[in-house]
C-alpha cells in the first residue's frame, strides 16, 4: 500500500513539474514574440514598423500601413512589385509605399486597399495594377478568395487584445529569430521598410534563350507578328451570351475606390505581360476580355480614375527580351513604366512615343 502511495506521488510530482516546466517554456516563447513583435502588432501612428523579415508580404505589409509612414499606396500582384515607390515619391507630391503581393487574389488586394483607406487620413494617390484574374466569373467565389500562401484577417481589421494569440506558431517564433538577428547585425531584411523588393533574378544572370522557354514553352524562335496577324475567326456572340458575361470582382473593386477620398489620385494600371500571356483578338476569349476592360472602363470612369494600360500587343510587350516570363518584366521596363507613372502623377504626357501605353483619363 505505501509503495502504490510513492508510485502515485513520484506521478503527480513529475506531473507537476512537466506542466510547470511546459508554461515556463510557453511563458518564455510568448514573451519573446510579444517583445519582439514580427508583425507590427504594436504599431500605430508616428510608429516606425519593424524590419520586414519574412517573404509573405500579407503578414509584413499591414504595419506599414499603420504606422502612418505613408500617404500613397501601390497595389496589385507581382506584376507591381518591381515598381520602386522612393522613385515614385520622387516625382509625385506623396510618400509610396508598395503594397503589391505575390499571387494576390483580388478579395485580398481589396483587403490591403481598405485597410490604407481606413488608416490613411489623407492619401493622395492610388496606384492599382489590376490582372487577368480580376475578369474571371468565379473571382469572388470562397475557392477563388484565399492562395496557399496563409493570409491574416486579424492584421487587417482593429488591433484586439485577442490578436496576440495568434503570434504562437513556429512561424512566428522563425520570424522572431530573424528579427532578432537583425537587431545584433547578423541578418538583412528581407523586404526594403517601403514594401520594395527585385524578386527577380539578377539582371547580369539574364539569358535570352531561357527567358524564351517560359514565354514560348521550349520555342526558341517565334514569328515577330504572332500576335498581330490573322487570327482564327470567332463568331461576335449574341446579345444573350454578352449579357450572361460576369466580372463579379469588379464590383469589389469598384467599392474599394469608393471607399477613398474624391481628392486621391487614382491610377488603375495594365500591367505589361508578354504576348503570350494575352488573349488574342477575335478569339472568343478576347471578346470576353475585352468587355471586361470596357467594364473596368465603366468603373474607373464613375470614380474618377485614369487607366494606364500596357496589356497589349506593343513593341514593347512583344519583345521576348524584356520579360523573364510571360507575367513578370525586367528591371529597365520597371524604370520606365516608373517614368510613365510619374508623368501622369505630376500632369505630364509620358515621355514614351513607341505605341507601348495608352491612357484614358478620369472624368474628374
Amino acid at each position: 500500500m505505501m509503495s502504490g502511495v510513492s508510485e502515485q506521488g513520484r506521478w503527480r510530482s513529475f506531473t507537476g513539474l512537466f506542466l510547470g516546466a511546459a508554461a515556463a517554456m510557453f511563458s518564455v516563447l510568448f514573451g519573446f514574440v510579444v517583445l519582439l513583435d514580427p508583425f507590427g502588432l504594436r504599431v500605430g501612428r508616428g510608429d516606425a514598423p519593424r524590419p520586414l523579415m519574412d517573404l509573405n508580404q500579407r503578414y509584413m505589409y499591414p504595419q506599414l500601413v499603420r504606422s502612418g509612414r505613408f500617404d500613397a499606396a501601390i497595389l496589385g500582384t507581382s506584376t507591381m512589385r518591381l515598381i520602386d515607390p522612393a522613385r515614385l515619391s520622387s516625382e509625385a507630391a506623396g510618400r509610396f509605399v508598395n503594397l503589391a503581393m505575390n499571387a494576390a487574389t483580388p478579395w485580398e488586394q481589396t483587403q490591403m486597399a481598405g485597410l490604407f483607406a481606413r488608416l490613411t487620413a489623407r492619401p493622395s494617390a492610388v496606384i492599382w495594377g489590376v490582372d487577368a484574374t480580376w475578369c474571371e466569373a468565379d473571382a469572388t467565389q470562397d475557392a477563388k478568395r484565399l492562395t496557399p500562401r496563409p493570409f491574416p484577417p486579424w492584421l487587417y481589421d482593429a488591433p484586439r487584445w485577442t490578436d496576440w494569440g495568434n503570434l504562437l506558431s513556429l512561424t512566428t517564433l522563425e520570424i522572431g529569430g530573424r528579427l532578432l538577428g537583425y537587431r545584433l547585425g547578423l541578418m538583412r531584411e528581407r523586404i526594403r521598410g517601403d514594401g520594395y523588393e527585385v524578386f527577380t533574378p539578377p539582371e547580369a544572370s539574364y539569358d535570352l534563350d531561357r527567358a524564351r522557354e517560359h514565354l514560348w514553352g521550349g520555342v526558341s524562335a517565334y514569328p515577330a507578328a504572332s500576335n498581330e496577324g490573322p487570327q482564327p475567326a470567332a463568331p461576335v456572340p449574341g446579345a444573350a451570351v454578352r449579357a450572361a458575361w460576369r466580372f463579379p470582382a469588379l464590383a469589389w473593386l469598384d467599392g474599394s475606390l469608393a471607399a477613398l477620398p474624391a481628392t486621391t489620385v487614382k491610377l488603375i494600371v495594365l500591367p505589361p505581360v508578354h504576348i503570350s500571356a494575352q488573349f488574342r483578338p477575335g478569339t472568343l476569349a478576347g471578346q470576353r476580355h475585352a468587355a471586361c476592360i470596357a467594364a473596368l472602363g465603366e468603373v474607373a470612369a464613375s470614380r474618377g480614375a485614369a487607366i494606364i494600360d500596357y496589356g497589349f500587343a506593343s513593341p514593347l510587350t512583344s519583345d521576348d527580351s524584356n520579360f523573364w516570363d510571360r507575367l513578370h518584366f525586367r528591371l529597365p521596363v520597371a524604370r520606365r513604366v516608373e517614368a510613365d507613372l510619374g508623368a501622369v502623377l505630376a500632369g505630364r504626357a509620358p515621355a514614351s512615343a513607341d505605341g507601348a501605353i495608352r491612357i484614358a483619363p478620369s472624368t474628374r
